[in-house]
């Protein structure tokens, strides 16, 4: 299997680094003159084109899509027509209607098509799952994300849309259920219509409720992840060096129509120290050869994600008018 890459800058950097670990970097796109010239240094025997348009640029079997986002949609779309499989960053593009019609081309075409949710490889989060999975904290009860920092303010998107997208891919990972109501507000205060926090509340079949915390007009940095249980509790901060997936064995009881706090004691969990990028890319390889199901990060679960921010979106939107 060979890759090419589409985008050479700071993220696609990262994307050309893991594909030539895994030894199948075949190609990179780039328009910039200077990236060429890294290119061709650091991997001599790696392909560079400067546009897909080149002569043998639609050569490889798969290709991993990592340039600004609102160009994500008209370089897929021309992939998959040419019948190639795709991995694309996040989000998939910038609106559900088109992220339908990149899902309806793969299936037409009968390739992959695949969004880089990268928090759904780490291996953190991949913990929380198993341990969701076999019964450690109970019937899941409530999830919840802060996502904040001071920066990095963006002009051309708020915060819901530069942070949240993680998040919601994480709350429909650990649920494997869809929202039956998405409710959205914030503030503006540094550009006008461009909200710099915003809280996101949302309800899951079976009770299951969740508040996703956005912000880059926060005076400290704090990535932290909480999942409420009947029998405990998970907790992992991203943005404490010890990055420590805790259990909490505390909850509420009820004796004899009384509540009684349980208050038993906190565990530390391990958990292995991977690369998400590397399991990510081994996730594809892997679906194009048929050995994994495309159920993680298909075409279809960016475009739920999408979904979800364009009604959180909306509701932002009501509230501000």
């Amino acid at each position: 299997m060979k890759i090419c890459i589409i985008g050479a800058g700071r993220w696609g950097k990262n994307h050309i680094k893991t594909a030539a670990k895994l030894g199948i970097l075949s190609a990179v796109v780039d328009s910039n003159p200077e990236t060429e010239a890294f290119i061709k240094e650091t991997y001599p025997n790696v392909a560079f084109y400067t546009s897909l348009q080149d002569n043998g640029a639609l050569n490889f079997n798969a290709y991993s899509v990592a340039v600004p986002a609102e160009y994500h949609f008209q370089i897929a779309k021309k992939l998959l027509e040419e019948k190639k499989h795709v991995l694309v960053e996040k989000p998939i593009t910038l609106n559900s209607s088109d992220a339908k019609q990149l899902n309806e081309l793969s299936e037409a075409n009968n390739v992959v098509l695949m969004v880089g949710h990268l928090l759904l490889f780490h291996p953190a989060i991949l913990k929380i799952k198993e341990l969701i999975d076999h019964g450690k904290i109970g019937k899941l009860q409530y999830i919840y994300s802060n996502r904040l920092n001071l920066g990095t303010v963006r002009t051309e998107e708020n915060s819901l849309w530069s942070f949240a997208p993680h998040d919601f891919s994480i709350f429909q990972f650990l649920t494997q259920s869809y929202p039956t109501n998405v409710q959205a507000s914030g503030g503006a205060f540094l550009q006008p219509h461009i909200h710099d926090t915003t809280l996101t509340t949302i309800e899951y079949p079976q009770n299951i409720k969740g508040h996703i915390f956005v912000s880059w007009l926060h005076p400290f940095k704090e990535h932290r992840f909480v999942v409420v249980g009947s029998k405990g509790m998970l907790s992992y901060e991203d943005s404490n060096p010890k990055k420590e997936l805790l259990f909490y064995q505390k909850g509420i009881d009820f004796i004899a129509g009384e509540p009684v706090k349980r208050d038993g004691p906190t565990q530390i969990i391990s958990y292995e120290n991977s690369e998400p990028l590397l399991e990510e890319y081994t996730h594809f390889l892997n679906c194009i050869r048929g050995t994994e199901s495309n159920n993680k990060i298909s075409g279809k679960h960016g475009m739920d994600v999408l979904v979800l921010l364009e009604e959180a979106q909306r509701s932002l939107e009501y509230v501000r008018t």
